[in-house]
């Protein structure tokens, strides 16, 4: 079959699910409205995280591995790239791991907590985002639910204006509109749960592992001997 045939055979379909689409989103009232800035919200948090919270920007397999090795890089002639690599500060390890260069041949104490307090920085940034995230998780279900309360609110009220009490199709039409703002709030509240979790999982995973690779630098760093002006 030709392919302009066949684009103009789904064009209706499409159409039709466009048009239901926008049709289910004016049914379910003004609460859909705050409900869909969450939903724009969530997923420019997931999109965000899912950029950011890359290994290369944080822990580069490559360079995790030439600071396990540190000590048998020192007085090598690979030590000045290394520490090049570290003055240009393009992930979260080489950041920490060039505040340990700088404090070189201090206590580990005091290379220690220099670390530990850029660290801290380096944390938020991994965790920037997660807020917003947090907050709609929690407000999105809430706002269906109010959105579901209100359109309840207001069939009962038109038909006990009107007093008939007898049309069960109005009741159950009226009561399925009333539910599009839940169904809505928890569409939106699902995915961004899982993305939470999966983030939260990936931000732990990345700190263990930053932990992990500095306690060895900041020990070959008080070993060793501070560079020379």
């Amino acid at each position: 079959m030709h392919p302009i045939l066949i684009t103009a055979q789904q064009s209706p379909a499409s159409d039709s699910a466009l048009q239901a689409a926008v049709d289910y989103f004016r049914a379910g009232g003004h609460f859909m409205y705050p409900l869909l800035a969450c939903l724009l919200i969530g997923f420019t948090v997931i999109a965000y995280k899912c950029l950011t919270l890359r290994r290369r920007q944080i822990i580069p397999r490559l360079l995790a591995e030439k600071v396990d090795s540190f000590d048998s890089i020192v007085g090598s002639p690979h030590e000045e790239s290394l520490l090049e690599q570290f003055r240009r500060g393009q992930s979260s390890l080489a950041r920490l791991a060039a505040v340990a260069i700088n404090h070189r041949g201090k206590s580990a104490q005091d290379i220690s907590e220099a670390v530990q307090t850029s660290a801290r920085h380096e944390v938020l940034q991994l965790s920037s985002g997660m807020t917003s995230l947090d907050v709609v998780i929690i407000v999105a279900p809430l706002l269906g639910l109010l959105g579901t309360a209100s359109g309840l609110s207001f069939l009962f009220q038109e038909m006990g204006k009107s007093g008939d009490m007898s049309d069960a199709q109005r009741i159950a039409q009226g009561i399925a509109v009333a539910l599009n703002t839940t169904v809505f709030g928890l569409a939106i509240t699902v995915p961004c749960v899982v993305a939470q979790s999966f983030f939260n999982r990936k931000i732990e995973s990345f700190t263990t592992e930053l932990e992990m690779a500095l306690s060895k630098l900041v020990h070959a760093c008080q070993s060793s001997n501070p560079p020379k002006a």
